[in-house]
């Protein structure tokens, strides 16, 4: 790119950048030098493709979203927290909040999850383990007592019966007397990387792909400010992908749900900047930057040329990150702090927009209090105390950071292709011309069906675990520097009483609500199931009628049935 083009981009910025506001805060050094909010190639000077790294706040975005960086508004802090009732959580929330959390992350348990209630079978002995337990839209209203859901954004990670679990949420609003179009949040939704990688499914993927597709319609039409779906690659990386496996499968998922959203007759630039993302911040630490920031190139690219977005907001990428939980250690466990601070600080500088940095004692047991604190200071000390909120993306133009960032683009971009001609292979099997949805869609549902994504990411697994058996890959604690003088850790246990308090409270609720009402919901919402309507309507109403999450997943799965995934070999 010539130096005149690399100008005129800087004084575009510029008047971006004078134009927008800047936090009221110290951007000096700890010396106290003045530090420039973007640095770039010195005036005069050309740079060979440039025109891929840019200025933050332009197309490709691969620099950041914003003119300002973190000057403007610093990442959030939304830590992921859910364990025992409604009513343990939300003391575990207001502590949160009152350290300097800036957001809520719902962690449920395993049987809501999978769309079951507290009281069945298959849920003894899982009830509050690892997250909270939810059953209907009282213990939503629980949840979020004293919170007030107007002023606060609520993430919630959950897809099989993430639609009814959002109808909860509504419900619990309008109990509190919040308006729900003003509420702001994101619910994962992504049934995509159940089947990829995290196996928390309830049906086959073409009901679950209808019920997104109402709560897009819906969300667009009535919360335009709530995100219906964030596009999850942590789940796929845990499963053991490589970096540009996570990155690849999860921007395809994304693809899948745009042309969901347009086949439904949505208009891209209106309903895709309501996507999300939520990606994994691994321990390879410049590999995770470049990861980025190919994100943000990748997307806009993406979105402007194929889907046909024409405004910046719907061709960024925004992004939540998690700290690598299989990163974790149970031997040696407080060099987890360590490992957990340089992720944190990778994601940082990759320019995530909220951040969850996990506890030390997390590959035992859900977080202690002490734990969690700590968790929450590694963000607050990077965000106060370090100066990487002065400049954006310090480390663009490093020669390094730039060859690995264009090198993940080119591995994604050649598992896009697969993807596609998979799709289209699938196509010419069937006979159809086109797929009702879309030909990346074509492409996903083929690689689920055959198992192939759980084939790919199962290599990439097994040939870590070598290398780590090998010793090519080491970590500290497991093998090498194996000698310590650590004590076993006091860990947070749920008791078994939870789990009897929680099965005698829904019994109490099921008793005291009207049970005619409860069944003529259900059958209006089997009803409607059965056919090609709008399901969010009826699924609010059955909620609002105290009808329990199991019930409501129990009376689709009738109707649309289960799901059993190919047998890899």
């Amino acid at each position: 790119m010539d130096a005149d083009a690399i100008e005129a981009g800087r004084r575009r910025w510029q008047a971006r950048y004078d134009a927008a506001h800047t936090r009221d805060a110290d951007f000096t050094t700890l010396s106290g030098d003045p530090v420039e909010p973007v640095y770039g190639p010195a005036p005069g000077d050309a740079y060979a493709g440039f025109d891929r790294i840019g200025w933050p706040g332009e197309f490709p975005f691969t620099r950041g979203l914003y003119p300002t960086g973190y000057r403007g508004r610093t990442w959030t802090i939304r830590q992921f927290a859910g364990f025992g009732n409604a009513e343990q959580t939300n003391e575990r929330y207001r502590t949160i909040l009152r350290n300097g959390g800036g957001g809520l992350s719902v962690a449920f348990d395993m049987p809501t999850l999978m769309g079951r209630d507290s009281d069945d079978p298959k849920a003894l002995g899982e009830v509050g383990h690892c997250g909270v337990a939810i059953d209907s839209a009282a213990d939503m209203e629980v949840l979020f007592r004293g919170i007030p859901l107007g002023d606060i954004t609520t993430s919630m990670t959950i897809s099989g019966p993430a639609v009814p679990v959002f109808c909860m949420y509504l419900v619990a609003a309008e109990r509190q007397g919040v308006p729900v179009e003003t509420l702001n949040g994101t619910l994962q939704t992504d049934i995509f990387k159940e089947y990829i990688a995290q196996k928390e499914w309830l049906f086959p993927p073409e009901p679950h792909l209808r019920l997104i597709g109402d709560l897009m319609e819906y969300t667009a039409a009535r919360i335009p400010a709530y995100k219906p779906l964030s596009v999850s690659g942590y789940h796929i990386r845990e499963a053991g992908a490589t970096a540009a496996q996570e990155l690849a499968y999860t921007l395809a998922d994304g693809f899948g749900y745009v042309e969901l959203g347009l086949s439904r007759g949505l208009a891209v630039d209106e309903f895709a900047p309501g996507l999300s993302f939520f990606f994994d911040a691994h321990i390879d630490f410049f590999e995770e930057i470049a990861k980025f920031r190919a994100a943000r190139r990748i997307w806009a690219r993406w979105m402007r040329d194929v889907y046909g977005a024409t405004t910046e907001r719907a061709q960024w990428l925004r992004f939540h990150t998690q700290t690598a939980g299989v990163s974790l250690t149970a031997q040696q466990p407080y060099n987890n702090v360590v490992r957990t601070a340089v992720e944190a600080l990778s994601a940082v500088l990759g320019g995530t927009n909220s951040l969850h940095t996990n506890a030390l004692d997390e590959t035992l047991a859900l977080p202690s209090e002490r734990a969690a604190e700590i968790a929450l200071r590694t963000q607050q000390v990077l965000m106060e105390e370090t100066g990487i909120t002065s400049v954006a993306d310090p480390l663009g133009g490093s020669w390094y950071v730039e060859r690995l960032t264009d090198r993940i683009e080119a591995d994604a971009e050649r598992i896009f292709e697969e993807i596609a001609e998979r799709g289209r292979r699938a196509l010419a099997t069937s006979g159809a011309a086109e797929h009702a949805i879309g030909p990346m869609t074509s492409g996903l549902l083929s690689g689920i069906e055959d198992g192939w994504f759980t084939g790919q990411i199962a290599e990439s697994a097994f040939r870590y675990q070598q290398a780590l058996e090998k010793g090519d890959k080491r970590v500290v604690g497991v093998n090498c520097h194996t000698a310590s003088v650590t004590d076993e850790l006091e860990i947070l246990r749920v008791s078994h009483e939870v789990e009897r308090e929680q099965v005698r409270t829904l019994a109490g609720r099921r008793a005291a609500r009207d049970e005619a009402a409860v069944r003529s919901a259900i059958a209006e919402l089997v009803r409607v199931a059965r056919g090609t309507g709008d399901t969010i309507a009826p699924m609010l109403a059955a909620v609002r009628a105290e009808a329990t999450l199991g019930e409501i997943c129990g009376a689709l799965r009738e109707v649309w049935g289960g799901y059993t995934e190919p047998a890899g070999f």
